[in-house]
């Protein structure tokens, strides 16, 4: 399934799932009933700001500046893709 990411759409992580901080892991995780996701220090930076507030230009701009980079929207996009297939990430109204 091909999902279409609106940059003025609002992430959220979706339902039954729990983002924190793992310190036996050392990096942020994902949780849910079955299961938890060990994420990637780029995939924490963009969920930690899925908030359900922040547009996508939002979050792509905010990480920028955090990080001095420019040019990161097709990869934050590509990870959002991904993120909504997995129901890690749900659009809010």
């Amino acid at each position: 399934m091909m999902v279409v990411v609106n940059t003025a759409a609002r992430p959220a992580i979706g339902d039954g799932f729990r983002l924190q901080w793992e310190p036996a892991q050392e990096a942020h995780v994902l949780l849910y009933p079955e299961g938890m996701v060990r994420l990637s220090r780029s995939a924490a930076a963009i969920l930690t700001r899925c908030d359900g507030e922040h547009t996508i230009a939002d979050i792509v701009a905010d990480i920028e500046r955090a990080y001095a980079a420019t040019g990161l929207s097709s990869d934050v996009f590509a990870f959002i893709e991904l993120a909504v297939e997995r129901s890690w990430v749900e659009f809010r109204a």
